[in-house]
């Protein structure tokens, strides 16, 4: 393609009100976030109603900061993208609607972008060469995916949680432990403090040759561990507890993936989402990695939570196909990978 493809993106699936310019699906000029994590902190958790209120208010000035920020002018932009799937759907909604207005006001096409590809596509910010085939690790507070990447675009699902997501574990073990929300960074950084052989949490293990997650009966485990020890007067090691939980969800999330590379004999692995960033699941994957000669990418850590940029990557490869949404596109909470 002569022409570098500009690309307006915005993100609101969530709590974060994010908007980016990006060039090629790989330089970003700007990527702009408003978090609300200091807002739903006190509910322990993301409130839907009150998540969509705040992008209202935040989108426009988010919108208008990215443009400023990239030195790009309105005229020069050639597409709109935004996520439309999965997520709030109030929350989706308000950056649908905003990005359908944009569009329509500058005659420009709009690209609806799945929120999983967009992490899947944080990847090809990061490393400029990555291209497909690779198998990518999705771990975040709502997914939890294995997926082989054929090719832009081109997705197979592998494996998937069965239940809560591990991100989602996370959150309700740091409740558990009074270490708040959000609890995947807090948890990371107790782990360090603890032993992690000191409590054996189950490891959930399917027997029909699945590679599918499940998290609820870890989880269960550690609840269980706390209101036996607070029943008995036993003292809890709150950094034993985090790193034992840490290392149960680290070591099925990397056996999975290897194990997936060994299948498809695959030796890139590349890992999304805000779980990406945990300093015990790299150092892990990179480990096992280098026993097989499997490179094992990461995204920064501002590109593995929700963000714009990694929107504005994913589409660009459906700029180039051309694969335009119409103006009654709409959310689409419960969107699967790979699915319209």
């Amino acid at each position: 393609m002569e022409k570098d493809v500009v690309i307006l993106a915005i993100e609101t699936s969530c709590d974060e009100t994010s908007a980016a310019i990006v060039v090629n699906g790989r330089e970003v000029l700007s990527n702009i976030i408003s978090s609300q994590i200091d807002i739903h902190k006190k509910f322990g958790g993301v409130v839907p109603e009150v998540a969509s209120r705040k992008h209202i208010e935040a989108i426009n000035a988010v919108v208008e900061e990215a443009i400023d920020q990239s030195g790009k002018k309105l005229n020069e932009i050639d597409a709109v993208a935004v996520t439309y799937g999965p997520g709030l759907v109030g929350a989706l909604l308000v950056g649908l609607q905003y990005a359908k207005g944009l569009a329509y006001s500058l005659q420009k096409p709009l690209i609806g972008v799945n929120h999983i590809e967009g992490h899947i596509s944080a990847n090809y910010i990061e490393h400029k060469d990555l291209k497909p085939p690779f198998v990518c690790l999705v771990v975040s507070g709502g997914h939890t995916f294995i997926v082989h990447v054929k090719d832009h675009s081109t997705y197979e699902v592998i494996g998937e949680t069965r239940d809560d997501a591990a991100g989602e574990a996370y959150d309700k073990v740091a409740r558990s432990i009074g270490l708040g929300y959000p609890g995947g960074p807090k948890i990371d950084k107790l782990a360090l403090e603890g032993n992690e052989e000191a409590i054996k949490f189950p490891r959930a293990n399917f027997h029909d040759d699945s590679l599918d997650f499940s998290f609820s009966g870890l989880k269960s485990s550690v609840l269980n561990y706390l209101n036996k020890a607070n029943m008995t007067g036993e003292t809890i090691n709150n950094a034993d507890v985090a790193a034992s939980f840490q290392k149960a969800v680290v070591d099925v999330l990397t056996d999975n993936v290897i194990t997936t590379c060994k299948r498809y004999n695959v030796d890139k692995i590349a890992i999304a989402g805000g779980v990406a960033s945990n300093s015990a699941l790299r150092k892990t994957l990179i480990k096992e990695g280098e026993k097989l000669n499997i490179k094992v990418l990461f995204p920064s850590p501002i590109l593995c939570t929700d963000n714009a940029a990694m929107i504005g990557s994913a589409a660009f490869f459906q700029f180039i196909k051309e694969d335009f949404a119409d103006m009654d596109l709409n959310a689409k909470p419960n969107l699967k990978l790979g699915q319209k």
